[in-house]
């Protein structure tokens, strides 16, 4: 004979099981995904100011590529697929392909974004090295100017 379960416990189950899910899908404690920079120039330790796989750069292609990749594995589930925001986080097309855009996007990879205690954004220098950085910012550049 079948167990007979009443409405409220279906429901009780049914809360629960949407409450462990989202605790699942939470963005928690991410480590970023590792970047294969090869066949990039290589830019040592000291930041660069400005983007400097930016066109008309030898690396500009290459760049766009693997910043593709990356931006994919590491940036997409906050700043939306391609570059597009849901608006939570910012549209990260909207970034200057000069050094001002340059300017915001190194400060805030290499130092994060915390409010109120909270980490919106972890600092993804500690983690991905500089010309994954960079190639990241010059996808983004591609994506701005297929805006216009």
């Amino acid at each position: 004979m079948a167990k007979q379960f009443s409405i409220p416990a279906l429901a009780l189950s049914a809360l629960m099981a949407t409450g462990i899910s989202t605790q699942v899908l939470a963005h928690g404690d991410v480590t970023p995904q590792g970047v294969n920079t090869e066949g990039l120039t290589p830019l040592g330790e000291e930041w660069a100011d400005t983007n400097p796989y930016r066109k008309p750069s030898d690396d500009f292609e290459r760049a766009a590529e693997i910043g593709a990749s990356a931006y994919n594995q590491n940036c997409a589930r906050c700043h939306g697929l391609e570059g597009i925001s849901g608006g939570i986080a910012p549209d990260l097309r909207l970034l200057t392909p000069d050094f001002d855009g340059d300017e915001w996007y190194k400060y805030r990879v290499i130092n994060g974004a915390v409010r109120d205690g909270k980490v919106y954004m972890p600092k993804m220098a500690d983690y991905l090295s500089q010309e994954a950085l960079w190639a990241i910012k010059t996808y983004l550049d591609v994506r701005h100017d297929e805006m216009e």
